[in-house]
């Protein structure tokens, strides 16, 4: 599928955690693996989206922040700069929790909306970093960014936007806890915990 490709942001700072997310374990695999694992079941077309230097070992195009030390926006919109693809695939290092089935849902619901961004909704919030953007989102990211504006929901505002809602999610057989992110050795814990329920 040459329009879809998949960006895991890795780029994250990892400052609660004390070392870097990307290369904690879950079960019998890291968090980036695991991340790449799940991007590709929708598309041979994975990328990283971090420091070229810390992910050399993997054979992945890696992509770098065109506007530096700016969080999840940052690295959003250095992916759609990049990308070729009309769709793509956001997915944070951090939640391990995200399946295959799910990201082939999201992915399907984006088909069909034709939105410019289809995020999930859950726990009384947007997910914008498990969410699938349109290369055009670029142009709204890069101006936010310009402007010294960080935040990413405040976008979704008079752009195309296909909220999934959490009833939704339910009805699809997905549970709000597929979002939970990992931030503190406590997360890592229960996320370790909960994989292992999974399985």
């Amino acid at each position: 599928m040459s329009d879809l490709s998949a960006f895991v942001l890795a780029g994250g700072k990892s400052t609660r955690m004390g070392q870097d997310k990307a290369f904690l374990r879950v079960g019998n695999e890291s968090l980036l693996n695991c991340a790449l694992r799940v991007a590709g079941t929708v598309t041979e077309n994975v990328c990283i989206v971090g420091a070229q230097d810390k992910f050399n070992g993997f054979d992945r195009v890696v992509v770098e922040d065109l506007f530096p030390d700016r969080g999840p926006l940052g690295g959003i919109h250095a992916a759609l700069c990049s990308t070729t693809s009309e769709l793509n695939l956001v997915l944070a290092v951090d939640m391990p929790l995200v399946n295959g089935d799910f990201v082939r849902f999201l992915v399907n619901q984006s088909r069909e909306s034709g939105a410019t961004v289809t995020v999930p909704a859950a726990g009384g919030g947007l997910q914008p970093l498990c969410a699938v953007y349109r290369k055009e989102f670029a142009d709204r990211a890069g101006e936010s960014l310009r402007a010294g504006r960080n935040k990413i929901d405040p976008l979704f505002t008079n752009t195309k936007t296909r909220i999934v809602t959490e009833d939704e999610l339910t009805q699809a057989g997905f549970s709000a806890e597929i979002f939970r992110n990992v931030n503190t050795p406590e997360d890592l814990e229960l996320a370790k915990r909960v994989a292992s329920d999974l399985i």
